[in-house]
């Protein structure tokens, strides 16, 4: 169980305000770059006998049902200062989510290690 503090509830729902408006093209570019780094972030805390099972669209796909899961479960929006989260219970709903979305069949157990990482990195980068 992980408990999500008010600082990363909204670092996960916006990017703070900077005080040069950046183009529409450049807050592409910044997400990308976060993105890339949250992968290999991703793929370096795998065990070493699960990281041949995901591809980086796998990885890319997970990324975007977590912050799904995230938003659908009213998590983001909570007005508590932490909210507890089962990982367990998010790598379950991805798994389910994926496999509606004719992505592959994914053992949750595996999904749960993405997940956790997940986390790690958004807790690493508030």
């Amino acid at each position: 169980m992980w408990v999500l503090s008010a600082s990363r509830k909204s670092k996960r729902s916006s990017r703070p305000y900077c005080s040069v408006m950046a183009s529409f093209e450049d807050e592409l570019r910044i997400d990308e770059e976060e993105n890339r780094r949250e992968i290999e972030f991703i793929r370096e805390r795998l065990p070493q006998e699960l990281k041949p099972h995901f591809s980086e669209d796998d990885l890319y796909y997970f990324l975007d049902a977590i912050v799904d899961y995230y938003y659908d479960s009213g998590i983001l929006e909570s007005t508590a200062d932490e909210v507890e989260i089962d990982l367990q219970q998010v790598a379950d709903a991805v798994t389910e989510q994926a496999r509606k979305d004719n992505q592959g069949k994914f053992d949750p157990e595996e999904v749960y290690y993405i997940v956790e990482a997940d986390m790690d990195f958004q807790e690493q980068n508030v």
